[in-house]
């Protein structure tokens, strides 16, 4: 690992440092300042010319300031001839906004994947990307990890023997359905309607769920809106507990508390590609982390070794 670089901005420095641990490198230091005039400057302070250079920064709230700073890493890493930089993305806010669903609507997951590349990115690394389709915004390679695995691990420890899992809705289905694969257990779905980004409604639970204990699994919460009005329908089928898993634990305003708060459920789990501070954290909440396998990742990258391996 000798000729890798790995630097933060100021998004999530703890889990880079996490990582760092894992690939045995010091995190590099990066100044931010910001001028009079309110605009920001990067300084990469340690040698990139002619190293693997990867920049950890999810991009999580405020949003808009982190990708900025991302954009101007990914600069200076270029004006200091670095061989090849990687922008390792833990969490991609704007890969929800994926399709054009209504009219002159930007699609913004598509439009930011070309500014990282415009501004030098040669290669992603990104976990659980809210639709397929994502990836295909990129017109550089992107590595595409999942939280399953971690998810899994932790749910294992239970008895899943009248265990289902339900996925909030169609377009999650398929994921679902892995993860249900990996505990051995059935997989049911919600049939979602959303009318506004806190407004959605759920006509019906597809699947069998009476008097089942249940883990509701989706890529992210943000609100809670449609996991809440998922949670509505499966008390009305007399499910037994409800544990809810995701993993870009975003929990926006009073999201966790609400959630924590909802009859029936156990626990609340998520990884750490988001950073949740310490006052918002509740009893229930159960934090995974996925710094041991965005390490390997990068690993296999810097080593030219397959990444898609780690599925096998």
């Amino acid at each position: 690992m000798r000729d890798i670089a790995v630097f933060s901005g100021s998004a999530h420095p703890e889990l880079a440092e996490e990582i760092c641990s894992h690939l045995g490198v010091p995190l590099l230091p990066t100044r931010v300042s910001r001028f009079a005039n309110d605009c920001l400057e990067v300084q990469l302070q340690a040698n990139c010319r002619e190293r693997d250079v990867f920049l950890i920064q999810p991009l999580v709230p405020p949003v808009q300031e982190n990708l900025v700073e991302l954009l101007l890493m990914l600069d200076a890493a270029r004006g200091a001839s670095a061989a090849r930089t990687t922008v390792v993305l833990p969490h991609y806010a704007y890969a929800r906004s994926d399709k054009k669903d209504a009219p002159r609507i930007s699609i913004g997951g598509r439009l930011v994947a070309d500014l990282l590349v415009t501004a030098g990115a040669d290669r992603v690394l990104a976990m659980t990307l809210h639709s397929p389709q994502v990836h295909g915004f990129f017109s550089i390679p992107v590595d595409h990890l999942h939280a399953l695995r971690e998810l899994a691990s932790h749910f294992k420890q239970y008895d899943l023997t009248d265990t289902v899992v339900v996925s909030p809705d169609l377009g999650n289905a398929k994921e679902a359905a892995a993860f249900a694969r990996m505990l051995g257990t059935p997989v049911a779905a919600g049939a979602k309607q959303r009318f506004t980004d806190d407004k959605v409604q759920i006509s019906a639970v597809i699947g069998d769920v009476i008097d089942r204990d249940v883990i509701v699994l989706d890529d992210e919460i943000a609100k809670g809106s449609t996991v809440i009005e998922l949670m509505d329908h499966l008390r009305d089928l007399k499910v037994r507990s409800i544990r809810l898993a995701c993993t870009h634990g975003l929990f926006s305003s009073d999201a966790l508390q609400r959630l924590s708060d909802q009859p029936g459920v156990l626990e609340i789990v998520c990884t750490n590609t988001v950073p949740i501070p310490e006052g918002k954290r509740v009893p229930k909440l159960r934090m995974l982390s996925v710094a041991p396998a965005l390490a390997e990742a990068m690993r296999r990258i810097h080593n030219g070794e397959s990444v898609s391996a780690l599925f096998l």
